[in-house]
């Protein structure tokens, strides 16, 4: 009974190592912020191993796997991460690992970098490798990092394949394109339009497609393009040549983008992150009405970090109507109307309410909602 309990206790500690040394892995790989890796589970499982064996297979989920030494995170994050690693160490009087201080020595020769790579890793088991900047805004953008919308976004899609499977998506402000690529990897859409308006993004977006073998070609299946799409050139005009035999436009390049999209009879439309600034608010709300009250069956999806609630709920008001739905069997049923003070563009919205799985390591302080949106009669 006591070999039984014994090899149980055993059996749950492997476990829980191997969790914590995973969770170690995503987060550096992430480049997550330091306080958000599970120290207490390293301390703790220091003081009872009195050994540096999981520091050397922490090392190997880390600094000296594959992924880092192909993609690595920048030298700066990298000092930071080991410099904290050795102060663990140290304080925990286990003996000291030449691996570690060579690692070290490494990034402290190495020169700074603006960029670095962040990975991240997919249920899957396959992973997304971007090139990002270290600076939250560079270049005049903040579109050459990852944000937390972008993560949830890419989560909820991985949980709903089915709403992009053989689907021709397009993507507004695709920035370094982790939910496109991750959603061409995993959900099998027909086709995928990214776009983004500065060029800096849309030069680092495609470096990004090539770098996990994505470009503009037919790849995994998918027909992927990269367009530059300034929300403010789209005009009705625009709108309506597209489809026509001949199509005249002030922007040539705008309406190629948009003509891709309207061929579909369905098209999944999806905003990232793009509500923060009051001044912008209208010009997508306009944008987002000239899509969805085009004539054809259009599915909208848009994933904000409420950073600002009364600028979000400007938004909203501005949208339109609310109507509230219940989710049964896996269908939305009308609940009730709740018309309000509508707002000019005869747009409603549902908020899509239900817990994703986390796959990926992000502070989830902020408030980060999903909104479906469908044109009002």
């Amino acid at each position: 009974m006591e070999c039984a309990k014994s090899d149980e206790r055993f059996s749950s500690r492997t476990q829980d190592r191997a969790t914590f040394l995973k969770r170690f892995q995503s987060c550096f790989l992430a480049t997550n912020r330091l306080v958000s890796f599970p120290w207490t589970n390293l301390e703790l499982e220091l003081e009872r191993s009195k050994s540096s064996d999981v520091i050397l297979e922490l090392l190997q989920q880390t600094c000296l796997h594959s992924l880092c030494r192909k993609f690595p995170p920048s030298p700066r994050y990298r000092k930071s991460f080991l410099s904290e690693l050795i102060k663990r160490v140290e304080a925990a009087a286990c003996e000291p690992m030449d691996e570690l201080y060579d690692a070290l020595a490494e990034v402290v020769a190495a020169p700074e970098m603006a960029e670095g790579y962040r990975t991240y890793l997919l249920p899957c088991g396959e992973s997304v490798s971007l090139l990002e900047s270290v600076a939250l805004i560079s270049k005049g953008t903040t579109g050459l990092v990852t944000w937390e919308a972008a993560l949830y976004l890419t989560e909820w899609a991985l949980d709903h394949p089915k709403m992009f499977t053989g689907r021709r998506v397009l993507e507004l402000g695709s920035g370094a394109g982790l939910t496109g690529i991750a959603v061409c990897c995993s959900c099998a859409p027909s086709s995928y339009v990214f776009s983004d308006c500065h060029p800096s993004v849309l030069r680092r977006l495609r470096d990004n497609l090539n770098l996990n073998g994505l470009d503009d070609a037919n790849a995994a299946g998918v027909e992927i393009t990269v367009e530059e799409l300034d929300w403010t050139d789209v005009n009705e005009e625009c709108v309506r040549d597209i489809g026509a035999d001949v199509l005249v436009a002030a922007g040539l390049l705008l309406c190629r983008l948009l003509s891709v999209a309207f061929q579909s009879h369905l098209v999944v439309l999806r905003v990232t992150d793009v509500v923060y600034d009051p001044e912008v608010v209208a010009v997508l709300v306009q944008l987002l009405s000239k899509f969805l009250h085009r004539g054809a069956p259009l599915e909208v999806l848009i994933c904000s970090t409420v950073r600002n609630p009364q600028t979000y709920a400007d938004f909203k008001h501005k949208l339109g109507r609310k109507t509230k739905y219940l989710l049964v069997h896996g269908m939305l049923d009308v609940v009730s109307d709740n018309m309000g003070l509508a707002g000019d563009a005869g747009i409603g919205h549902r908020v899509m309410h239900g817990v994703v799985n986390h796959v990926f390591e992000y502070s989830r302080e902020c408030e980060i909602e999903l909104v479906q949106l469908f044109a009002c009669q």
